[in-house]
Parts: C-alpha cells; sequence; structure tokens
C-alpha cells in the first residue's frame, strides 16, 4: 500500500470508505479495451473533420467550428529564436490560460499523475444576464483541464520523440527538439449544450475528454501545412474504454463529439480521483467518481483509432501516444506552446458573453459521407445587451469575405480592420450565439431539444476569445462563497505514481499575447489582469469544503472564498512578469516552493 499517498488523501478529508475505494482502484481498470483494430497507413481525411483545431483550415471543414478555445496556443519562433504571436491561415488564436504548474525531478513524475479533484456545483437559481449575482460555470471557463506533454515524431519541429525520457530537447529555440504534442484532460461543465456547437455535452452533469494537439511546422515556422496546420485528436472517457466516435484529425464525426450512453457524466460537486499514466499502448487518462463508483477511461492509443499526422498530405497513421518525458522538470515541456506547459493545472477563460437576445443569423449545418448530419438553424452572430451594455455588440461578419461590422479590442486601443482574417487582436463577432430556451437541433436526422438558461455567445468562430474582455470571464462572477455564483473546484495533488508530491510551483498566464496593446518582444503594455478587464480570477489556498478545520490546504481558482481562503499569493500578482527570456505574452512567476505541502488550513 502505498503509505504516503493514503496520508495525503486522508487529510484532505475524504473519509476511510472513499479512500479504501480509490485503493482498491488504483490497478487498471480495464483499460486494455479497445475500438476496432487499426486502419491502414496513410488514412486519407473526410471533407469535414478536425484537421485544424481553430477552423480555419482553407481546404477542410471542421466538425466544432468553435473548438478553439480548447485548442493549444502556439508561438510563432522564427529562425533567429524571436518569438512572436502565432497565426492560423492569418487568424490569431491565442487565449488566456491562467495555470499552476507542477515541478519534480523523479522518474515517472511526468507519466504517471494522480489528482483529487472536487467538481463545481452551480446555484440553484437561474443565471442573471444584466449584473453579477447569479452566474454558472460555464460562462466562466468553457473548460478546466490538466496537462502534459506528448510524443509526436510528426508534430513541430518534425524530429523523434523518444517516449518518457528525459533525453528529449524541448527548447524553444533548438532545431533538434523532440517532435512534441500536448495533451489536456478537458473538463466541461454543465447547462450550455450540445458539445459539438456549444460548450457543454449535458445539460446538468460535467463530462471529460481527452484531446491531444499537435502542430504541422517544420522548425522555425520555416515549412506549415495550413490545410491541417494544428491536428486535434479527441475522445470522450468512457466507462467501456471505447471512443463514442472515431478520435483522430482526420476522421471525426457528429459520434465523436456526441456524448452516448457509455460516456462518463459526473453529478456537479463529486469527488473524483484523476489518473494519466503511460501504458504499452499509449496514455491512459481515467476518471474514478468516487462519489457515485462510476469510472471513465481512455487510451490514446492506435487501436482505438487515434492517429499523427502527416504534414505533407494531411493523412493519418495510427498511433500510440506517449508521455514525452520522464520527469517533470522545469525545461520539460512543449517547445511550440505559449504557455510553458509540462505538469499543468489550468482553467481556460474569455469564452462566454451573457446577452439580453442574439441576432444576425449563422446556421450551423453539417453532412458527413457516413451519412451523418448536424443541423442547428437558431445559431447567431451578434449579442445585444448584456454584458454589451446598452447597446449591440460585435458583428456580424460575412462568412464568405470575413469582412465584419463593429469590431472592438482592448480598452485605449481602436481595432486597426474590419477583416478577421488580418491577424488584428480584435473581437470581430460573438459566434456562436444561441438564443435563450429551447430551440431545435437535428443530430443525424433526429429532433433535439436543447435548452439554453440565458443567451449567450461563445465568441469562436471568427476569432479566438473576448479579445476586448468584458464578457463573463472578466468580472467577478467566480466562485467567492456567495449563493449566486458557483462553487470552487478543489484541487489535492498532483501525486506521482508512488504518492509523491511535486516540491515545487510556477504560476503562469499567456493572456498578454492576447492583449492588442501587448508587445511580446519587450513586454510592455502586457499587463495582468488585461487592460478594460473588471476582475481578473486566481489561484488559492483554503480550507477543503470535504474535511475539517486543519490540515492540508486544496487549491481553488476564482475569489476569496470567505471562511475559507488562506492564502491568495497576491492575487492577480501570483502570474509574476512577461518571461522576455522565452516569450514575453506569456507571463510566469519565479519557482517556487510547493505551498500545498506547507501551508495548513
Amino acid at each position: 500500500m502505498r503509505r504516503s499517498s493514503y496520508r495525503w488523501r486522508n487529510r484532505w478529508g475524504i473519509g476511510a470508505a472513499v479512500i479504501t475505494l480509490a485503493i482498491a482502484m488504483m490497478p487498471a481498470l480495464g483499460w486494455q479495451a479497445t475500438a476496432a483494430a487499426p486502419a491502414p497507413t496513410g488514412v486519407k481525411p473526410n471533407a469535414t473533420n478536425m484537421l485544424d483545431c481553430n477552423g480555419f483550415s482553407p481546404k477542410y471543414k471542421a466538425v466544432k467550428h468553435g473548438l478553439g478555445g480548447l485548442c493549444t496556443d502556439p508561438v510563432k519562433v522564427d529562425k533567429n529564436g524571436v518569438p512572436w504571436r502565432f497565426e492560423d491561415n492569418e487568424h490569431y488564436i491565442g487565449h488566456d490560460e491562467p495555470s499552476v504548474k507542477f515541478i519534480s525531478s523523479r522518474p515517472g513524475s511526468a507519466n504517471d499523475i494522480t489528482y483529487f479533484m472536487r467538481l463545481s456545483k452551480d446555484p440553484k437559481a437561474k443565471p442573471t444576464v444584466n449584473s453579477t449575482k447569479v452566474s454558472r460555470y460555464a460562462e466562466l471557463s468553457p473548460a478546466p483541464w490538466f496537462g502534459l506533454p506528448m510524443c509526436d515524431p510528426k508534430s513541430y519541429p518534425q524530429n523523434p520523440c523518444t517516449p518518457d525520457s528525459d533525453t528529449n530537447s524541448s527548447a524553444i529555440n533548438n532545431p533538434n527538439s523532440a517532435g512534441s504534442a500536448f495533451l489536456e484532460l478537458q473538463f466541461y461543465p454543465p447547462g450550455f449544450a450540445p458539445f459539438i456547437d456549444s460548450p457543454s455535452c449535458d445539460a446538468s452533469q460535467w463530462c471529460a475528454a481527452l484531446t491531444i494537439d499537435s502542430l504541422a511546422c517544420t522548425f522555425g515556422f520555416a515549412t506549415c501545412n495550413n490545410n491541417c496546420i494544428e491536428p486535434v485528436n479527441f475522445s470522450y472517457l468512457q466507462t467501456d474504454g471505447v471512443p463514442p466516435g472515431p478520435p483522430s484529425p482526420q476522421l471525426t464525426d457528429v459520434s465523436t463529439l456526441t456524448p452516448n450512453r457509455k460516456t462518463l457524466k459526473m453529478h456537479q460537486g463529486d469527488v473524483l480521483r484523476v489518473v494519466m499514466r503511460d501504458t504499452a499502448h499509449g496514455l491512459l487518462a481515467e476518471v474514478n467518481d468516487l462519489s457515485t463508483r462510476r469510472t471513465g477511461w481512455v487510451v490514446a492509443s492506435a487501436a482505438n483509432g487515434f492517429m499523427n499526422t502527416n504534414i505533407a498530405d494531411c493523412t493519418g497513421t495510427p498511433f500510440d501516444f506517449h508521455p514525452e518525458f520522464s520527469s517533470a522538470q522545469q525545461q520539460n515541456q512543449v517547445p511550440w506552446a505559449a504557455l510553458e506547459g509540462g505538469v499543468l493545472m489550468q482553467d481556460e477563460l474569455g469564452h462566454f458573453e451573457a446577452c439580453n437576445s442574439v441576432s444576425s443569423r449563422l446556421p450551423v449545418n453539417d453532412t458527413f459521407p457516413n451519412g451523418q448530419s448536424f443541423s442547428d438553424p437558431n445559431v447567431y452572430q451578434v449579442c445585444n445587451g448584456g454584458n454589451e451594455g446598452s447597446g449591440s455588440g460585435e458583428g456580424p461578419c460575412d462568412p464568405a469575405t470575413g469582412i465584419c461590422q463593429n469590431a472592438t479590442t482592448e480598452t485605449g486601443a481602436a481595432c486597426p480592420t474590419n477583416d478577421s482574417a488580418s491577424g488584428a487582436n480584435c473581437e470581430f463577432s460573438g459566434a456562436n450565439c444561441m438564443i435563450a430556451g429551447p430551440r431545435i437541433t437535428l443530430v443525424n436526422g433526429k429532433v433535439v431539444i436543447e435548452k439554453w438558461p440565458i443567451a449567450g455567445c461563445q465568441e469562436n468562430v471568427f476569432q479566438n476569445g473576448d479579445l476586448d474582455f468584458d464578457g463573463t470571464s472578466y468580472l467577478a462572477d467566480w466562485p467567492d462563497g456567495s449563493a449566486g455564483h458557483p462553487t470552487s473546484f478543489e484541487y489535492l495533488g498532483p501525486f506521482t505514481g508512488g504518492g509523491h508530491p511535486y516540491p515545487s510551483v510556477q504560476f503562469e498566464t499567456n493572456v498578454g499575447a492576447s492583449e492588442i496593446l501587448c508587445n511580446t518582444i519587450t513586454g510592455a503594455g502586457c499587463t495582468v489582469p488585461p487592460v478594460g478587464a473588471a476582475f481578473y480570477p486566481f489561484w488559492s489556498l483554503g480550507r477543503s469544503s470535504l474535511g475539517g478545520h486543519s490540515g492540508l490546504c486544496v487549491w481553488n481558482f476564482g475569489n476569496v472564498i470567505p471562511n475559507r481562503t488562506k492564502t491568495t499569493f497576491g492575487k492577480t500578482a501570483q502570474y509574476g512578469t512577461p518571461d522576455l527570456a522565452r516569450f514575453g505574452g506569456t507571463s510566469t512567476s519565479p519557482v517556487l516552493p510547493n505551498p500545498q505541502l506547507s501551508t495548513r488550513c
């Protein structure tokens, strides 16, 4: 029995019965389950797929045009080592990702990781539009997630990679760095479905998915294939371990993004044990719901349909994705990612505006060669009232030309163009926007009624995110102990496979790169919070809602919670300063001793 792991978990106050269950579940729970046998190499893409996570491929249509906020944010480093904002087919695709990076030199700390967490719980009252009295978590963040670097020899910079090895170089300016992808184990808050064009997979329950983003570029971005520039593998965590649809970038379809009866769904407030661990055939992502005793998992294996992508022609090759490194040392990160990502805990921001109403229709209609289809005719572009005040927001844009009306940007600057394909850090449209109340969608010809509690815009089609920083993420609607706001996520860990904690941490956020006033070379104007944001959430430690008044503190994210928050690390000051040695659009703190190991609540 792992005594140290038991000791830390027990101090969190989970309780003896739950601890016993967690230990009993520690062996692999059927992760060998796979889908059909691997497809042959050189798999040709469907016309509609996920070869460009951000949806800007000039050749292929995206199954989920609007996934961009859940993609990895690249940084472009030229052959002289100068870092720049990355553009996907002339669209800036960066986004806001405040994170905690966990650092350890212990072997296995980058390929066998366990967290404990409690899911947020929304208020019972209906969310409000014109005030900050009642909010839901999906308005604040489309996906809290855990991150990890992965080997992919067909990803930037197109070099071999040795799995689970610290021999891989990950330097941003080294042409010999290993081919790297970035894994995110994402959790989707409820209330705003369907996931194929919205942030939620269910009206009332959470679900989770494994995503792996690669980058089809060579070193120094000398060559990129713009048709498949950021291919993404995607699968929900399933109670039988079998992806609900093809997870590969080439073959993604409606079934991939539509939960089925085997998709793990979790109640709000449930306590989870979360594992990311390498296996012989790829990384296992597993969630044990300790509140319901249900488990969901998936292995990122060729047998399960995962593929990496050929930069030459976008074809797929069945592939087992393994973690890149053995240890979570400071330098072990993805060389092309804006975040200095190793073992990361993160909350996505900037993808929701609440509205009194929405206008300028932009329907979603997709068909697939296997007979699947999806239609949502009640999708719009413009947010009226709500977070936009007494007027109307950005847009509409002409989908054929990309030319838009009423573009805005960070307070103190004017958008220099109305062209959404200019690369400018501007908010061009609110799309995708949905009406309040019931609306009819068609999934494979079957009528499915979806119902949003309020009208809202996701700001993820013509640009990636809330680039004037006036949406719900940037208001004080975050967990603060009030009845009108969601409860905070609570995190304990991570722990290595032997139950060892991580001795060091680093706070970071890449919000600066999304600010038009930010000079990513000099760091001037790269501020946290951004100019125009009324509030910016932060990481803190506090007493767990599950336990007593003493013992180990848990991580929270949001605002100060009365009678629970112990320390806030200076609130937004925790994110430090622009890291000019790597990329000024990302701010980082110094490496610090892990405060969860020394702070008592």
